[in-house]
């Protein structure tokens, strides 16, 4: 068995992969203080509660955006018997990455995009909706080309809630609210749904234009892609386990 790792700055995706398949998948919030031992014994707990010993599992990868981070994980790993492998730029990928400074790009980025094109075959745009919101442009000969970051929608509401004297937090999980509020809640709920909708579709077409003629394929992925998905009709498809899938992908190549 593969344990598979997706540390963002909001939540931490673990997974463990029987084969091909995703037999465990856990949803944590990040912890920038947590030790390696406290980590190890975190994960141990969620072992248990899938009836899984560190036995079962013959490796570990783990793709991080918090590099303060990285190194108590991999001790963790180790501490669980494991060799962690830790994605980068310079990971084998089998994907050229065409953009100005490699070392820059996040490595949910590259796994996401290795991930959606072994599945899909085509040009893409991989959208990701989490404490940011990225898009990954990848060509139908599987180049990654760049892509656009854009602020999440827990940020929005964040900084409306903070940085406003009347304005308050408000709950974005709701049916569709009227476009145009008619009190403040309905108002925020709109301004967000429907104008992160807009974001989206924006984004979309004008990188559409980039592509022609081809016609990429729009995936979502994210903790929020089933959220927003509604108000972006160009979001094809929504795969929540993208990220997790490519760290299986880049764990193969490796072995």
């Amino acid at each position: 068995m593969l344990l598979a790792i997706d540390i963002g700055n909001s939540h931490t995706v673990i997974g463990v992969f029987a084969g091909q398949a995703l037999v465990h998948h856990w949803r944590l919030t990040s912890n920038r203080n947590q030790t390696g031992d406290e980590i190890a014994l975190n994960l141990r707990g969620l072992f248990g509660m899938g009836g899984l010993s560190p036995a079962d599992l013959a490796g570990a990868i783990l793709a991080s955006v918090v590099p303060q981070v990285n190194g108590n994980w991999l001790a963790a790993c180790r501490d669980l018997g494991l060799s962690p492998l830790l994605v980068d730029h310079q990971t084998p990928a089998g994907m050229p990455i065409l953009i100005d400074n490699p070392a820059e790009l996040g490595a949910d980025r590259i796994v996401n995009a290795v991930a959606a094109y072994h599945r899909h075959r085509q040009a893409l745009i991989v959208v990701d909706f989490g404490t940011a919101i990225t898009f990954d442009c990848v060509s139908a000969r599987g180049e990654y080309l760049g892509g656009a970051i854009a602020p999440g929608l827990g940020i929005a509401i964040e900084a409306l809630g903070s940085r406003t004297a009347r304005l308050p937090r408000v709950d974005i999980n709701v049916s569709p609210p009227p476009v145009i509020g008619t009190n403040t809640v309905t108002a925020i709920q709109s301004g967000i749904l429907y104008g992160y909708g807009g974001l989206v579709e924006g984004l979309i077409a004008r990188m559409r234009e980039r592509f022609a003629p081809q016609n990429p394929k729009v995936i979502a992925t994210g903790g929020m892609a089933e959220l927003i998905a509604p108000y972006a009709p160009s979001l094809t498809a929504i795969e929540p386990w993208l990220t997790l899938e490519g760290l299986r992908l880049l764990h193969e190549l490796r072995s």
